[in-house]
């Protein structure tokens, strides 16, 4: 099959391993964001479970920047695509202890948010982030001439830029929500990953 089409049933299968959730969490995270109502407003909109133009907008853009990135690493090593795919799924998840760090409320009481939120000491995201930079850095090292494909600095340069993204969100979406939610965990953990996968494949040479 065509690279895109392999893509796109990876991402697929992705979602379907997790039920959902982190998908149906950035698109709630989208309409509520969208909605550019008091922070009451948009939690009852994401609270909806219904898919505005917002969330569909924003799950094409996501999921196809996926897919088209899990494509395009089709012409690298099995074993790099591997530690990419590896890292961007970390990386995303790494993220939900930045959203739930200590001093941030929860949006509203009950739900996954409120179990959480202000529960991650400041410097926990962080140490996963350049942690998991470093693994990423050793495991394509330790593959030989095959791992020089994906550079150090890209590897540096796309955690870093999903650690910035997920920064910005958390900072918007507590000043728009006045906390975080489940919803807001999902959405850092795409938006983290997306962005680890589209700035390694963009670094592949030729």
């Amino acid at each position: 099959m065509s690279p895109l089409v392999a893509g796109l049933l990876t991402v697929g299968a992705g979602a379907l391993a997790t039920r959902g959730m982190h998908i149906d969490g950035i698109a709630d995270t989208a309409d509520g964001l969208g909605s550019y109502g008091p922070p009451e407003r948009a939690l009852r909109i994401m609270a909806d479970g219904g898919a505005g133009p917002f969330a569909v907008v924003t799950l094409l853009v996501v999921l196809g920047a996926r897919a088209a990135a899990l494509a395009q690493l089709v012409a690298a090593p099995p074993v790099v695509v591997l530690v990419v795919c590896a890292l961007a799924a970390a990386t995303g998840r790494a993220g939900f202890c930045w959203v739930a760090r200590r001093g941030t409320p929860a949006a509203r009481p009950g739900g996954l948010g409120a179990t959480v939120a202000g529960s991650q000491p400041v410097w926990v995201a962080p140490l996963w982030w350049a942690g998991l930079a470093s693994a990423a850095t050793v495991a394509l090292a330790a593959t030989g001439p095959a791992g020089t494909v994906v550079t150090t600095a890209a590897v540096v340069g796309a955690v870093l830029l999903a650690a910035l993204l997920v920064v910005g969100l958390a900072h918007h979406t507590r000043r728009r929500f006045g906390g975080m939610s489940g919803d807001v965990l999902g959405a850092a953990c795409e938006v983290g990953g997306t962005a680890v996968l589209v700035v390694l494949a963009a670094a592949l040479p030729g």
